[in-house]
C-alpha cells in the first residue's frame, strides 16, 4: 500500500532517524567520518573493494587476466564493509572521493596511480595489460558503447527495481511498477543484442561482458533480489544462455567471491592476496 499523504516540503532536510536498509551509511554529505590509513599488500595493484555487482566487475577481470597467463595482474583485494563505513575513511576518500566502492590504486607508477568508478577500472585495466578490449575502432567502440550503457542502466535495475523490490522498508507499488518495467525493457535490449551475437559486443568476450554479468547474469540466475520469477527471467532465453556460459568460466567463478562477505561460506573470500588463497579458503571452509 502506497502512503499518499506525503507532500515535500520546501527545504529537504536529513531525518537520520529514518528507517530502511542502509540508512546507517547514507548521508548528503561527502568526505571522511574518521581517520584511517588503507593496508598495502605486496602487488603493484590494490583493490578495496566488496563482492557486490559493481566489485565483481573488477576481480571477474583481474581473475580473467591471470587466467590468461598475465602475471603482472596480480593482486590484492581488501575488503571494504560499506556497511560498517570503512568507504568513509580517510585513506579510502584519499583513493575515491565519492566513497564507493570498488578503487583501485596502481603502485607500478610514480607516484601510484588511483582509478576509481567501476566502469574506469575495467577500462584502465583492459588498456594497461592490452586484453578485453577490441583494437579495431569498430570493436572498440561497440565495446565501449555497452561498458557506458551499463554504467547508465545499472542504478534503475539496483538503486531502483532492487531497492524497491527488496530493499526499501514499504512496498511502494508505484515505485516497483517504474522500475519494474525499466529492469524489463533492459533485458528485453540484451536479449535481443544476444540473439544476434554470442557476447554482448560481438563475437569477443570483452569488459562490456564482465561489467554486464553481474548485474544482469546474477538477475537472470536468482542470485540477487530472488526476483527471477518475479522479472520472468526465463522468457530472456539469449540472457539466460550467455550468462549460463559467463557463469562457467573459471576466472568469472573465483572473481566473483572475491571480497565477498554474505551468502554461502564457501562463495566467500574476503581478501585475496595471492592464486593459492582460493584453495586455502575451501580448506578452511571444511575445516570450520
Amino acid at each position: 500500500m502506497s502512503d499518499n499523504s506525503y507532500q515535500p516540503p520546501k527545504v529537504w532536510t536529513w531525518n537520520q532517524s529514518g528507517g530502511g536498509a542502509f540508512a546507517n551509511i547514507n548521508r548528503p554529505v561527502s568526505g571522511p567520518t574518521h581517520e584511517k590509513t588503507l593496508p598495502v599488500g605486496k602487488h603493484p595493484l590494490q583493490l578495496y573493494s566488496l563482492g557486490t555487482p559493481n566489485g565483481q566487475k573488477v576481480t571477474i577481470l583481474l581473475e580473467e587476466l591471470l587466467e590468461k597467463g598475465v602475471s603482472e595482474a596480480e593482486y590484492d583485494a581488501w575488503l571494504i564493509r560499506i556497511g560498517e563505513g570503512d568507504q568513509f575513511s580517510s585513506g579510502f576518500v584519499e583513493v575515491n572521493p565519492n566513497s564507493k566502492i570498488p578503487a583501485l590504486r596502481d603502485h607500478s607508477t610514480t607516484p601510484p596511480t588511483r582509478v576509481f568508478e567501476s566502469g574506469s577500472i575495467l577500462l584502465y585495466l583492459a588498456e594497461k595489460f592490452g586484453h578485453f578490449l577490441p583494437k579495431d575502432p569498430a570493436g572498440r567502440s561497440e565495446t565501449l558503447n555497452w561498458l557506458f550503457w551499463l554504467q547508465g542502466s545499472a542504478p534503475f535495475l539496483g538503486g531502483g527495481f532492487g531497492h524497491f523490490y527488496s530493499y526499501a522498508p514499504v512496498k511502494i507499488e508505484y515505485a516497483i511498477n517504474r522500475f519494474t518495467m525499466e529492469a524489463k525493457r533492459q533485458l528485453d535490449v540484451l536479449d535481443k543484442q544476444l540473439a544476434q551475437h554470442t557476447f554482448i559486443a560481438g563475437d569477443e568476450y570483452t569488459i562490456a561482458d564482465m561489467a554486464i554479468w553481474p548485474w544482469y547474469g546474477n538477475v537472470v540466475l536468482g542470485n540477487v533480489y530472488d526476483a527471477a520469477e518475479f522479472l520472468d527471467a526465463s522468457s530472456y532465453k539469449n540472457v539466460l544462455r550467455w550468462a549460463k556460459e559467463i557463469a562457467e568460466r573459471p576466472g568469472v567463478q573465483r572473481g566473483r567471491i572475491v571480497n565477498r562477505a554474505n551468502g554461502p561460506l564457501n562463495e566467500q573470500l574476503h581478501e585475496r592476496h595471492d592464486a593459492s588463497d582460493f584453495a586455502n579458503n575451501t580448506e578452511d571452509k571444511r575445516q570450520g
